[in-house]
């Protein structure tokens, strides 16, 4: 086999020593994020709970952009960065030297202490899936073998019986196609009417296949150099030309295996490897279904200006892009510049965010918690909420306008935060009437028949479809599902909504609304719990869920479902806070943190009658406040299909002070500590 020269110069480093990382005086980023010294003033102790949030808020409110969002991670998967520097090293993109650097020394940071691994996201146990594919990031970057980071991460990844054990997402940035199953572009040429469909699939999981099903049909990949000849022999326990890779297909490690496949599913994929035999030159649907794909993925390139949905498909587009229009093309250039917008910089290094960030989501939280705490009525922070409702204005999704895709739950809360702040004297009207009826509007539209409501779109598939899941790490990923969340984020907005406009679209409001609440109070748990998709995980449903049926008049006093919710809550109480573990929505058993989360502001959104576990939640809050204003991040907050974590940091700013707000209200301005 002819081995061709390697030419992605940071490759060819094979590096045994760490290189420095950059002078982080010189990035233009508040220096908060990068952990250098701000010099932020010593405040005076808090005592009540509103000097607490006066505090946090006059150490928050210093770094807010000039647009009027708050900038944040919404880091926390490990998988993100490999496929963004794999693609670089298929299309011969160096990767600017800074960010190189910077990323080395983020990975380093996030390894396992004790054995040298990486999991799925940075709190998890190390896997096959992210020791395999950030060893091999690291080795693009320029990591020699012999390097004592690739030397601990090996031997881990051998001992977990080594790549020949990836799940299929990583066997297809490790692969040359063999030992994946298949990915058949035909699906795209389906009608809608059947199920399978990719239309009827979940948005996500339909616009990351798609380009998997080009790259897999035109069997893609790198050519061999010495590069990536020594990487197979370092990834696998074998040697490479020895192993049977039709027997590899469904090799999964067991650390990896959150979702086996079903049988029907390996029954179907056998049946494929068959066909896939046919060359394409003779085989006429392949040819129209790539030259669908390729239409849908210069659409959905278009349509989010390069974008896309989020960083998966980001950058499998990117190389689809590469491999039809070529690295001069207006396409290609266009995705290069816009792959800066995922990446964030911290105290750790740089990272790959999980969206183009969280701008919206955050900023309407901050909002509301403010108007909840009177802090808006405060000058010093008057102009800061101003620049917010400035920010929402121009924005509607979850991040940008640019990225372009809706959700309902953004939506809804983006529609309370502005029907809170424009009613705050001394703030103008900036969005008028008619387009809070076109927010109204949208969500009717999304709405599921019985009231239910999911994250982007309307259910189309049925949930048979997930036993065609082929991701193995990640669950609930075939379709749309109704979420809690997501729902009584709706039932809320729509509830405020109908406070300033009682006629507008009445019935239907009140006929959602009904059916919303039935859903709520039908998908309660035995032990009065709602199960949280979006963030960890008990507790944050049930803020969400209390919260909303506290907006319909249900309360402790008169709902059975909010009494069941608070007791639940308080009977997981530990020393004055709450607080869950991811673990919690990998099994769908509470699994207790040592750290505080948002159980205060669900008790008292539906009036628990007892002040005392509420106070010691506030008292905890106030304590663990620094001198200068902030609290610390304490563990990962957020997660999506069940096995994924994400970081949501400004919501220890929303949260808490929308906590402490809400108890000065119902109980005074005391005295705490």
């Amino acid at each position: 086999m002819t081995l061709q020269i390697e030419t992605f110069a940071s490759a060819k480093l094979s590096l045994s020593t760490t290189p420095e990382s950059t002078d982080l005086y010189r990035w233009r980023l508040h220096k908060h994020y990068l952990g250098l010294p701000i010099n932020a003033p010593e405040l005076p102790t808090a005592k009540t709970p509103l000097e607490c949030a006066r505090n946090e808020l006059e150490f928050y409110h210093k770094l807010q952009t000039e647009d009027g969002h708050w900038g944040g991670e919404y880091g926390g998967l490990m998988f993100l960065l490999p496929g963004l520097i794999i693609a670089h090293y298929i299309t011969g993109t160096p990767v600017p030297e800074s960010q190189r650097l910077e990323i080395i020394r983020y990975l380093l940071n996030r390894a396992h202490v004790e054995d040298g691994g990486w999991g799925v996201h940075i709190e998890g146990v190390s896997t096959v899936f992210g020791t395999t594919l950030t060893y091999t990031c690291l080795r693009v970057l320029g990591f020699g073998p012999d390097h004592p980071a690739m030397v601990k991460a090996r031997t881990t990844l051998h001992t977990l019986s080594g790549a020949n054990c990836i799940p299929a997402w990583g066997k297809f940035w490790l692969s040359t196609l063999e030992g994946v199953n298949p990915i058949p572009p035909e699906l795209w040429a389906l009608p809608d009417a059947l199920p399978i469909s990719p239309g009827n699939l979940w948005v996500h999981t339909r616009l990351a296949y798609l380009p998997m099903s080009y790259i897999y049909a035109h069997r893609l990949s790198a050519p061999l150099t010495e590069f990536t000849k020594s990487l197979r022999d370092e990834l696998y326990t074998c040697p490479y030309n020895e192993i049977n890779w039709d027997k590899q297909r469904n090799n999964i490690a067991v650390v990896d295996l959150y979702m086996p496949h079903s049988n029907l599913m390996d029954v179907i994929n056998k049946a494929d490897t068959y066909y896939k035999c046919i060359p394409t030159r003779w085989n006429w649907l392949r040819q129209y279904a790539l030259k669908l794909t390729l239409e849908q993925i210069k659409i959905e390139d278009e349509n989010s200006f390069y974008l896309d949905i989020g960083p998966v498909n980001k950058v499998m587009n990117w190389l689809v892009v590469f491999y039809h229009y070529g690295k001069d093309s207006y396409e290609f250039k266009k995705h290069v510049k816009r792959n800066a917008d995922y990446m964030w910089m911290r105290d750790e290094g740089m990272m790959m965010n999980g969206t183009n960030g969280t701008q919206l989501w955050d900023a309407t939280f901050i909002a509301q918690a403010c108007v909840e705490a009177k802090l808006i009525n405060i000058d010093a922070y008057h102009k800061s909420m101003f620049k917010t409702l400035d920010f929402i204005d121009i924005t509607q999704p979850f991040s940008t306008r640019d990225q372009g895709y809706t959700l309902s739950y953004c939506t809804a809360e983006a529609l309370k935060a502005v029907i809170v702040l424009q009613q705050t004297p001394g703030i103008p009207e900036k969005i008028n009437h008619e387009r809070l009826r076109d927010a109204v509007d949208i969500l009717l539209g999304i709405q599921i028949t019985d009231g239910r409501f999911a994250s982007y779109e309307c259910i189309r598939g049925p949930g048979y479809l997930e036993a065609f899941n082929p991701a193995e790490v990640f669950g609930n990923i075939m379709t749309e599902y109704s979420y809690p969340e997501c729902t009584t984020a709706v039932l809320t907005g729509l509830s405020n909504f109908r406070r300033i406009d009682s006629e507008y679209r009445k019935d239907e409001i009140i006929k959602v609304s009904k059916h919303a609440l039935n859903y709520i109070k039908k998908i309660q748990n035995k032990d009065g719990s709602w199960y949280g998709s979006w963030a960890i995980c008990f507790t944050y449903a049930g803020m969400f869920t209390l919260q909303s049926l506290a907006s319909v008049g249900g309360y402790y006093e008169n709902s059975e479902s909010a009494k069941r919710g608070c007791d639940f809550l308080i009977s997981k109480q530990g020393d004055g806070g709450w607080g869950e573990t991811y673990k919690s929505c990998e099994t769908h058993v509470y699994t207790h943190n040592a750290t505080s989360q948002v159980a205060v502001i669900a008790l008292l959104e539906v009036k628990y009658p007892e002040e005392e576990p509420i106070r010691r939640g506030i008292e905890l809050i106030v304590k663990r406040q620094k001198s200068n204003g902030e609290w610390l991040q304490e563990s990962i907050e957020g997660v999506f299909n069940k096995n994924c974590m994400l970081s949501y940091p400004n919501y220890r700013l929303a949260f808490t002070i929308w906590a402490l707000g809400k108890y000065a209200n119902v109980y005074g301005e005391k005295v705490l500590l």
